[in-house]
């Protein structure tokens, strides 16, 4: 959904005089209708707005000022979260970002809101920022977990990097910043069977969430590659309540010796309901983390779980996009491949004994 080139195949961009030509008024009245002044009637006012969509007209104030046309400012639309994950991205981009010397907008979404990207680019747009980062971590679309995001209707002439989530429109170069969180996931799931378990259990985060289904996807791909069996999925929401509830849930069954926790928040509290359930970790249950949230080297016992990459792939990410601003005829660079750091601690042992893998084969 770039925008088209000029009428008449030109490729300057549209002007305000060029809307008002299509919608057969002046451009004061083009002028009114974009400071939403009175004195403009409805009719009016929505000639001229679909005569400006038409044309993919919008009024850059700020990249008007310029001569060169560029603000070197980097937009940034990103979930209103203090969850560690998208905080800890952000985070990283305001560094990758400051390092580069261009300035930094940042628009947050709430959850819930479909129309949030949407709204939240053409902000950023009207702002007349280089480049945008979607750090949009929720499919607002209800499509479930077909993997699939949902197509957001606005039209984008600027380089666009999306961090760990399907793009949500098309634009002139799109980028990706994966934080490889399915490899990261087999990686714990491949930990735990290569101690010997049978089978892993997943505390599985909501899975309107991508960074969930990557790691849903990544404990299945464990799971298949030896042949093992796939338990039954539970659904935490990220926090350690729900990693209790799902831990008071799984103490019950005596067949539960290795569980991987989609985040470190809910492995905490899946260990406390295990204590309290009288089944210890690891000598009857392994548990295993995910992100390594400051706090997890220092609960009892030490939280084996797998570090995410954010400061890498902040830093990989933005020098590609700042490189497809700079070079709009370039090929895009190449993305790195952060390697993977598992952080085992005390949290994971093979299981009791007689309930190992020998035992089932």
């Amino acid at each position: 959904m770039a925008r088209e080139s000029g009428r008449g195949g030109t490729s300057a961009a549209p002007r305000s005089v060029d809307v008002a030509r299509l919608a057969g008024v002046s451009q004061k009245t083009v002028s009114r209708v974009f400071n939403n002044e009175a004195y403009v009637s409805a009719e009016v006012r929505g000639r001229v707005l679909a005569a400006a969509a038409e044309l993919g007209y919008r009024r850059n104030n700020a990249a008007r000022a310029l001569a060169s046309g560029r603000t070197r400012s980097i937009g940034v639309v990103t979930l209103g979260t203090a969850l560690y994950g998208p905080a800890s991205l952000l985070m990283g981009v305001e560094r990758a970002v400051r390092d580069t010397g261009y300035a930094l907008r940042v628009v947050n979404t709430v959850e819930g809101d479909p129309t949030g990207i949407a709204g939240a680019v053409d902000s950023l747009l009207d702002q007349g920022v280089d480049g945008i980062v979607i750090s949009e971590p929720i499919d607002e679309s209800g499509n479930g977990d077909d993997g699939e995001g949902s197509e957001v209707s606005v039209q984008v002439d600027v380089p666009v990097l999306v961090c760990g989530a399907p793009p949500p429109f098309a634009a002139p170069k799109v980028l990706a910043a994966g934080v490889g969180a399915d490899q990261l996931a087999r990686t714990v799931t491949e930990h735990l069977l290569g101690l010997g378990h049978p089978t892993v259990h997943h505390l599985a985060g909501p899975q309107r969430w991508y960074a969930a289904r990557d790691r849903l996807a990544g404990w299945r791909a464990a799971l298949a590659a030896q042949d093992r069996r796939e338990p039954p999925l539970v659904e935490g929401d990220w926090s350690a309540a729900s990693g209790y509830a799902a831990g008071r849930e799984l103490a019950c069954d005596p067949d539960v010796t290795a569980v991987f926790a989609a985040n470190d928040d809910m492995a905490i509290g899946l260990i406390r309901a295990l204590t309290e359930a009288g089944r210890r970790v690891p000598d009857d249950v392994s548990v295993v983390g995910f992100d390594d949230i400051p706090v997890a080297a220092y609960v009892t016992p030490p939280l084996t779980t797998v570090r995410q990459p954010f400061d890498a792939v902040a830093q990989d990410g933005i020098k590609r996009l700042v490189h497809a601003i700079e070079n709009p005829q370039a090929d895009p660079l190449t993305a790195s491949e952060p390697p993977v750091d598992l952080i085992v601690r005390a949290s994971t042992a093979p299981p009791p004994a007689g309930r190992g893998t020998s035992a089932h084969h």
